[in-house]
């Protein structure tokens, strides 16, 4: 568009000849007209091609910055999600699915531990531990991010450690596991939280202490039966999420759970028949 009116004006000045000189002169005149034609075409192209440059780097810069700043708020939307939204249904999940999970691990450690254990057994246990693992770290950052009272106090004293392994952490659980079950409790003025052994699947201390007696294909049997039963409590709890919770990452969690620990226990009761 530029160029057209730049190409219109010249014409218009430079190009229509005078009727009142001869034609030598007109000759000469025409000529200097297209001479001065070509700079100020050559001038009015380099123009345009500087207006058209910097249009499409203000669109280019622009498309960028956009990009840029919608990726950032994405992600810290992301990061926000945990405590932008959550309600006493989404509390009452992580409180009980943490305490349950920690349990898994411990049960599957005392499995691990011990020899002549079926090699599908074992692979489970470990399939468990790696799954259920970042959940829990997960559930506490959000029970911090919520202001759960006493969760900062709790998670240093019974959370996995910053560079902890789960395997390591899964001991420790295992060491304070008889006093963790009471523990909510006496933080939540007697019982706004389930307490340990009060959920649904968790096993007693004498269970556990069953579990750590046991050897060979009793043992794997018994770890089959008990985390049977204990997938089934958390299916039920995660259940309870989907339906009630109002956090998003709470309830896509409370999903995967009773998606993955569904086909866990499918998994588990065919080696549980062919034992």
């Amino acid at each position: 568009m530029i160029a057209w009116f730049v190409v219109s004006w010249v014409l218009a000045v430079f190009v229509k000849p005078s009727p009142t000189k001869g034609t030598a002169s007109l000759m000469s005149s025409s000529l200097s007209r297209k001479r001065a034609l070509t700079k100020i075409l050559a001038t009015g192209a380099l123009s345009t091609a500087l207006v058209l440059s910097a249009a499409a780097c203000s669109d280019s810069d622009e498309t960028t910055t956009t990009t840029t700043t919608s990726a950032a708020d994405a992600a810290h939307d992301h990061d926000a999600s945990s405590d932008v939204a959550h309600n006493d249904a989404d509390i009452a999940f992580a409180q009980g699915m943490l305490p349950h999970h920690e349990q898994a691990i411990v049960m599957s450690d005392i499995i691990l531990a011990k020899a002549d254990i079926d090699p599908r057994v074992i692979a489970l246990a470990q399939q468990i531990k790696a799954a259920q693992g970042p959940e829990i770290d997960t559930l506490h950052e959000w029970m911090t991010a919520w202001g759960v009272p006493g969760e900062e106090h709790d998670h240093g004293g019974h959370g996995r450690d910053e560079g902890e392994s789960y395997e390591d952490y899964g001991n420790r659980l295992e060491e304070h596991y008889e006093r963790r079950g009471n523990e909510y409790e006496q933080q939540y003025d007697g019982g706004s939280a389930p307490s340990g052994h009060d959920m649904p699947g968790m096993l007693s201390d004498e269970d556990l202490q069953e579990l750590r007696d046991a050897e060979g294909v009793d043992a794997s049997r018994l770890f089959l039966t008990q985390m049977i039963a204990h997938h089934e409590g958390a299916v039920e709890m995660a259940q309870t999420e989907i339906q009630d919770g109002q956090n998003p990452d709470a309830v896509e969690m409370a999903r995967s759970i009773v998606s993955s620990q569904q086909a866990e226990i499918d998994e588990m009761q065919d080696i549980l028949n062919d034992l």
